[in-house]
């Protein structure tokens, strides 16, 4: 269920408001004259949704690639690359 709190909560509550974001890690919703205004939510969970952004967008990218008929790189030509990348760093 989402987390709905007024906008006047972040002038009187911030303090509260911080440790709701923090303890339920999920977005707080703040509302404006009954209206939908802004989300707050913790860097931690804000670095994950960035996260995930940027896999969706690569996994679009792969699926676009495939479908046009790109077949990439084999397993094993990939672990070959890895593993000369690991040697590289040694």
């Amino acid at each position: 269920m989402p987390i709905i709190k007024p906008i006047s909560d972040l002038r009187n509550k911030t303090n509260h408001l911080s440790e709701l974001v923090h303890k339920s890690h999920e977005p707080v919703f703040i509302t404006k004259n009954g209206e939908g205004d802004m989300v707050l939510m913790s860097l931690a969970k804000y670095g994950e949704m960035e996260r995930a952004l940027e896999l969706y967008g690569k996994l679009a990218v792969a699926e676009a690639q495939a479908t046009a008929g790109n077949k990439g790189r084999s397993l094993d030509r990939v672990m070959a690359d890895l593993r000369r990348r690991i040697r590289a760093f040694k």
